[in-house]
């Protein structure tokens, strides 16, 4: 399945994630869009978003260990500001709903 995001979720704070994450989750690839899109799956399906399938095992902790290896010590600070633009971004979303 091949999820296509409308033109207005691409213009929210956090937006910049959609396109790459959802090519990267549609063809099993592991990314930082692709395990934010996944932590947020089922905000993103509320809002009319369903996600490819299978999402990722354990997002968060994929998420963490990508930003490790790219981050080295600052992966903490990364990871949880890459978390609040996504919660930035879905709490936008559901408002605009």
């Amino acid at each position: 399945m091949s999820a296509i995001a409308p033109p207005f979720f691409r213009q929210l704070p956090g937006g910049e994630y959609l396109d790459e994450g959802l090519a990267d989750l549609a063809a099993g690839r592991e990314s930082i869009p692709a395990f934010l899109l996944a932590i947020a799956s089922q905000r993103l399906a509320a809002a009319g978003l369903p996600l490819p399938s299978p999402l990722p095992r354990d997002p968060e902790l994929g998420l963490y260990r990508m930003l490790r290896a790219t981050h080295g010590d600052d992966a903490h600070s990364q990871f949880n500001a890459a978390l609040r633009r996504l919660t930035s971004f879905c709490q936008t979303l559901e408002q605009s709903g």
